[in-house]
């Protein structure tokens, strides 16, 4: 009888930035700019890596579906906050919320096994160099690529299904500039225990598996370069890896954070500045990240720039 009484909402209203009405116009530009950073340094990665031979790596190869997941977890989330700081009711239907979160879903869990596969390479490079074409196959490299985008997907389509679960009645107005799944949790009617429980086992496993892979293969990195004799390699292998290191540390620290600590449930108000860190700063930062530390991209994209002017010219 109690679940007759409800009436289940279709639609919802997201009012993260309400409290920023007077500067609102800005907040436009930052963001716009933003996205456009993130979308073009992503995606001309992303192109730069499938034209260039010499990038065909499994470092490389790894970077580039890195740089097309971050582009996708812009697309889900940016355009509709774009679009909410000047529409008037702000609304959005009960399935595009939950398309948005499987594709935020889909990208950050990807991301996490990427990176997880990237420390691995590093590892493999520095410590057994002379086996690295033998241990890092392409084929490997492939087949940890699609491992990657399945455990995405199956991790979306599962937190998502179980979303499907909850009766939404007790309000309509997300306190949010996405459909986050916490945010969706304390508007729930039913009780989210099951779901914040899938949360912590799915999102804890993945990662607590992916952080344990970096610091294993970082520990024997490090172990392995101290033990260099010569002082240019040790700062040639230290390069390689420190952009890798910078990228792991901010995205982990930020997921945990949000996720992962045992009363994200109830502080709400604490969602937006982390969100905004983990789906709108990393993706921007990591082609420069990568690309700025990089003299083989730099090489490569400089290399791409001189034969596009000489083609114009």
């Amino acid at each position: 009888m109690t679940e007759e009484n409800h009436s289940s909402i279709v639609q919802f209203i997201l009012v993260g930035f309400t409290d920023y009405s007077d500067q609102k116009t800005l907040l436009f530009i930052l963001f716009f700019v933003i996205y456009l950073i993130t979308m073009v340094g992503n995606l001309c990665l992303v192109a730069l890596i499938y034209m260039e031979s010499r990038l065909h790596t499994p470092m490389y190869i790894f970077l580039g579906n890195l740089a097309l997941m971050d582009s996708c977890c812009s697309c889900a989330i940016t355009p509709k906050m774009l679009e909410n700081f000047f529409s008037k009711d702000r609304r959005i239907s009960l399935y595009e919320c939950m398309a948005q979160f499987y594709f935020l879903c889909l990208a950050e869990t990807t991301d996490c096994f990427l990176l997880a596969a990237m420390a691995y390479d590093r590892y493999v490079a520095i410590c057994s160099p002379l086996q690295y074409h033998t241990m890092m196959s392409k084929k490997l490299c492939i087949h940890m690529i699609i491992g990657a985008y399945v455990a995405g997907n199956l991790h979306s389509i599962i937190q998502v299904g179980f979303l499907f679960r909850l009766n939404f009645c007790r309000s309509h107005v997300i306190n949010h500039f996405f459909c986050d799944v916490l945010p969706l949790y304390r508007l729930s009617c039913v009780d989210p225990y099951i779901n914040f429980l899938m949360i912590f086992i799915f999102s804890g496993s993945v990662q607590t598996f992916s952080i344990t892979i970096v610091l294993i293969s970082y520990f024997y990195i490090l172990f392995t370069i101290f033990r260099m004799k010569s002082k240019e390699g040790r700062g040639k292998a230290l390069s390689t890896c420190a952009s890798h290191f910078l990228s792991v540390s901010i995205f982990f620290g930020s997921l945990l954070y949000m996720y992962i600590r045992p009363s994200s449930v109830n502080e709400g108000d604490k969602d937006i500045p982390v969100a905004i860190f983990y789906t709108l700063v990393i993706p921007v930062l990591n082609p420069f990240i990568y690309s700025l530390r990089n003299k083989e991209v730099i090489n490569v994209f400089k290399g791409a720039m001189k034969k596009t002017i000489f083609v114009m010219h």
